[in-house]
């Protein structure tokens, strides 16, 4: 099978949906199928490099951080992917590369089946002044894109609730997003912990919340920081992991609170490093309700760390009371969870295995892969829908 994937987003950037995109492509070549990859260049000028057309775009950060818009046609790279002629086409954003998704399958006949990523009404602070307007426009908008398409991919039970409650007309298909679990394999050697933990300045001793995320308003960074302070402890550090445009506040409100002392900026990492950040942690911990699936607990899980993460349908099946961690749903919740983990050593060692046993039966990139192929396999098969107006 031919199987054409599109996206905003892509290597070198780091998010949730290049994460899916990396990790579908590998393990559907690993399955013996020909895959392709669309995307914006980080220039505008286009080019074709090892399977991946990158079309020439600039940046959009006013819009949206890190946002890209095209610019240019190239007319021949797309042509050149006409005539690969793909079997299916798997749009993963739903802005400049979705319609040239649609285009390319309606111009080969192929189905146009599409991941939906975000929760778009978390993200209105960007574009409307009003919430509700700004979720009205949402549903109008993601109900046009989904009429586009064959069917819809929902990460998990939360984005497919949140598409029926849009009257989306396409059939929904839950697939978690695998996450490569060989990154995970090798145990971090002792060492190279003590030696990170110097470098950040942690103190020897020392209980440590680990936040792995893009730093933006969205992500509930304030709340994490204000159920820090709550704790009233010296005997633990909170580690956020990562950057982005929400960075200057947080530092402000991290000297507004006195927790200069308790809290530690890493900034980015890289790929290949990170998995020594989550195993620096003790506890995983976020306070978001922004996330589709949130694919940063589910490298926790799999590192071995349990979680601590604020109660949200998309993490049903993922942080279970009790067993990997807890989903608290106010800062009494928080500090219970923290308590816990400080007085019983042995506890955090039951849920760091358990952690990484639910992270390697449920949510493997293999199994990703094999779901996503029976689905185009159906499509395949499938009458094919009118596209909605």
């Amino acid at each position: 099978m031919k199987v054409l994937i599109t996206t905003d987003w892509y290597a070198p950037t780091i998010n949730g949906v290049v994460t899916s995109v990396l990790n579908l492509r590998r393990e559907l070549e690993a399955l013996g199928h020909e895959v392709r990859v669309l995307t914006l260049s980080q220039t505008p000028y286009s080019r074709q490099e090892d399977g991946v057309t990158y079309i020439g775009a600039i940046s959009a950060g006013s819009i949206y951080p890190g946002a890209r818009l095209r610019t240019a046609p190239g007319r021949e790279l797309l042509m050149d992917l006409a005539v690969w002629r793909p079997d299916v086409v798997h749009s993963q954003c739903e802005f400049s590369t979705f319609f040239i998704a649609r285009k390319l399958a309606a111009a080969v006949g192929a189905p146009l089946v599409h991941t939906y990523h975000t929760v778009y009404e978390d993200y209105t602070h960007y574009f409307s002044p009003s919430r509700r307007w700004g979720r009205a426009a949402v549903a109008a908008f993601s109900r046009w894109v989904v009429g586009q398409t064959a069917c819809v991919i929902a990460p998990t039970a939360k984005v497919r609730s949140l598409l029926e409650g849009y009257r989306v007309g396409r059939p929904i298909h839950v697939v978690p997003t695998g996450i490569d679990l060989s990154r995970f394999a090798a145990p971090t050697p002792p060492q190279r912990l003590a030696a990170l933990r110097r470098r950040l300045g942690i103190p020897d001793g020392d209980l440590v919340m680990v936040s792995v995320g893009r730093l933006a308003e969205e992500k509930g960074l304030d709340e994490l920081l204000a159920h820090t302070a709550a704790l009233g402890r010296q005997d633990v550090t909170l580690l956020l992991v990562g950057d982005g445009p929400y960075r200057a506040a947080l530092e402000r409100h991290v000297r507004a609170l006195g927790l200069e002392e308790r809290v530690r900026f890493a900034g980015m990492v890289a790929p290949e490093e990170v998995v020594d950040y989550y195993r620096l942690g003790d506890v995983f911990v976020s306070a978001s309700t922004s996330e589709t699936q949130g694919l940063t607990y589910l490298e926790a899980l799999a590192a071995g760390v349990p979680a601590l993460c604020r109660r949200d349908p998309c993490l049903t099946g993922v942080v279970v009371d009790g067993i990997n961690g807890w989903q608290f749903q106010d800062g009494a919740g928080f500090r219970t969870g923290i308590a816990r983990l400080l007085k019983d050593p042995q506890l955090r060692e039951e849920m760091s295995r358990a952690a990484a046993e639910l992270a390697a039966r449920d949510f493997s990139a293999q199994t990703f892969a094999r779901r996503m192929a029976s689905i185009y396999q159906q499509v395949l098969g499938a009458p094919r829908p009118r596209a909605a107006a």
